[in-house]
C-alpha cells in the first residue's frame, strides 16, 4: 500500500484529477492518499471531493487530511508539490510595480522581475518541504508542479538530495496543438523537446517517422493558425524552432514583443487564441472566485460531487506508477543538467525527456541546441542562477544583478531606473523574505 503525499491539496481541481488518474492504476488502487494544505476550509473540501472518487470507484484507498505537513509525509512513496506562497494582494505588485516603470508583462510567474519575486518567497518553503522529505520519506520522488518551476528546480536540487522533477503541461500541450494544425494523430507523431521550462524547443518533430516542420511552416502560413500564436509563431519562422509554452508566456521572456506599446499593440493583445491583458484577467478571476469559491464547491457537492471516472493524462500519476513498478514512462521534466545539453551551462535546471522507471528518473542525452536557441535559453539560465543564489543567500544586489539582465527588463530600462524598481519591489517584499537581513541595494 503506497502512501501518497500532496502539498498543497487545496488546489481542489488538480488534487481530484490526479487522485482520479492515480486510483486507475492497479498498483496504486489501494493506496493512502494524504493531504495537506494550510487552509482548513479547503482541506476539508478536498478531503470530501477525494473520499467521493474512491467511494464511486470502489476503490480500496484510504484517504488522510492533516495540517501537519510532516504528518502528512510520513513513510510516502511519492509527494506532490501544488503550493502558492502569498495570495494575490503580495503577487499583484511583481506586475504592478514593474508597468508603472514601463515594463508591461502578462502573466509574471515565470521569469522577469515577477517570476523572480514569486521565485524568492516561494524557494524557502520548497527547501523546507525538501528538509521534511529528508527526514520523514528520503527516498520518496517529488513532483513539483509549482512556479516559477526551473528557478525552484534548480534551488532545491542544488540543496537537496531528494529526488525529485518539475512538471508542466507545456511541452505535450504545444505537440498536440502542433498535431492538430498538420492534420496529424498523435500516435503518428514523435518528437525530442529540450531546452529550459517555457522555452523548451522541438528540435525533432516528425510524422510517422519523417521531418513535420515542412508541414508546420505551411501550417503556419494560414491567417487563423498565425494568429492563434502571433508570438510563437513570430519566433518560429524567424529562428526555425518551435518553442513550448503560450504565446502569452514567451512574449516575456525577450526583447521582442513587449518593449513598445505599438509592439504590445501589434503582437499581444490580438488573435484568436489570445486573452488581451491576461494578467488583469487572471487577478479579476482570482478575486472573483475568493468571493464565490465556497458557494460553487458546496453546490458541486449538493449535485453530488460529480466528476469523471475515467483516467486522464496528468504526468505525474503515469511516474508514479512507473517508480513503484508499473509500465516505465516518458515525459519531458525539469532536471539537472548533468551534460544533457551540451551548449547549456553544467547543472542548470533543464527540461529534457526523462525516462521513468523502477530505478527512478532517467534523464536523457539530447546533445546540442541549435545556437540560436541556445543563446536565448543561456541569457534565462543566467538569470535565474543570479536570481537562485540570491534566495539562498539573502543578497539584495543580487536580485537586481538578475533583473538587470533580464532581456525584456533590459530593453525598456536604464541600469539606474531598474535599480530603483527593485528596490521598491524589495520593500514591498520585505515581510515575506526573511532570509533577507537587508534589503538596500
Amino acid at each position: 500500500m503506497a502512501k501518497i503525499a500532496f502539498v498543497g491539496a487545496g488546489s481542489l481541481g488538480f488534487t481530484r484529477g490526479l487522485v482520479r488518474d492515480l486510483l486507475t492504476f492497479p498498483l496504486l488502487r489501494d493506496a493512502t492518499i494524504a493531504l495537506m494544505d494550510i487552509d482548513k476550509e479547503r482541506l476539508d473540501f478536498a478531503y470530501r471531493a477525494v473520499k467521493s472518487i474512491v467511494e464511486r470507484g470502489g476503490y480500496p484507498a484510504k484517504v488522510e487530511a492533516t495540517l501537519d505537513r510532516k504528518e502528512a509525509l510520513k513513510g510516502a512513496a511519492a509527494v506532490c508539490c501544488t503550493i502558492l506562497c502569498g495570495g494575490v494582494n503580495i503577487w499583484r505588485h511583481d506586475i504592478e510595480i514593474p508597468k508603472k516603470y514601463g515594463v508591461d508583462t502578462n502573466i509574471g510567474d515565470t521569469r522577469g522581475p515577477s517570476g523572480i519575486f514569486r521565485a524568492l518567497r516561494t524557494i524557502p518553503t520548497m527547501i523546507d518541504i525538501c528538509r521534511d522529505m529528508e527526514r520523514y520519506c528520503p527516498d520518496a520522488l517529488l513532483l513539483n508542479y509549482t512556479n516559477p518551476m526551473a528557478m525552484l528546480c534548480r534551488a532545491m536540487q542544488r540543496t537537496s538530495k531528494i529526488q525529485l522533477t518539475g512538471l508542466c503541461h507545456s511541452v505535450q500541450g504545444t505537440a498536440e496543438m502542433l498535431a492538430h494544425w498538420i492534420g496529424a494523430k498523435m500516435e503518428e507523431i514523435t518528437y525530442v523537446c529540450a531546452g529550459i521550462n517555457h522555452q523548451a524547443w522541438y528540435v525533432e518533430f516528425k510524422r510517422n517517422g519523417k521531418d513535420a516542420y515542412p508541414a508546420i511552416r505551411r501550417a503556419v502560413q494560414r491567417k487563423e493558425i498565425y494568429n492563434a500564436e502571433l508570438v510563437r509563431n513570430e519566433m518560429f519562422l524567424h529562428l526555425g524552432y518551435y518553442v513550448t509554452e503560450s504565446s502569452g508566456h514567451n512574449s516575456e521572456y525577450n526583447w521582442w514583443f513587449r518593449k513598445r506599446p505599438d509592439l504590445i499593440e501589434k503582437y499581444c493583445t490580438t488573435g484568436t487564441n489570445w486573452n488581451p491583458g491576461e494578467y488583469a484577467y487572471i487577478l479579476k478571476e482570482y478575486q472573483r472566485v475568493a468571493r464565490t469559491w465556497k458557494k460553487e464547491v458546496r453546490d458541486w457537492f449538493a449535485k453530488g460531487a460529480p466528476f469523471p471516472l475515467e483516467r486522464g493524462h496528468e504526468y505525474a500519476a503515469y511516474i508514479i506508477n512507473a517508480r513503484l513498478g508499473g509500465d516505465p514512462f516518458l515525459f519531458n521534466g525539469n532536471v539537472p543538467n548533468t551534460g544533457l545539453i551540451d551548449n547549456l551551462p553544467r547543472d542548470a535546471c533543464v527540461e529534457v525527456p526523462v525516462l521513468a522507471n523502477r530505478r527512478g528518473l532517467n534523464a536523457i542525452h539530447v546533445g546540442a541546441l541549435p545556437p540560436q536557441c541556445a543563446a536565448l535559453n543561456n541569457i534565462s539560465v543566467a538569470v535565474e542562477e543570479m536570481a537562485v543564489e540570491a534566495a539562498l543567500t539573502g543578497d539584495p544586489t543580487l536580485v537586481f544583478h538578475a533583473i538587470a539582465y533580464d532581456p525584456l527588463t533590459a530593453a525598456v530600462l536604464s541600469l539606474a531606473e531598474i535599480k530603483k524598481m527593485v528596490g521598491e519591489m524589495l520593500k514591498k517584499n520585505r515581510p515575506h523574505l526573511p532570509k533577507f537581513k537587508r534589503i538596500d541595494i
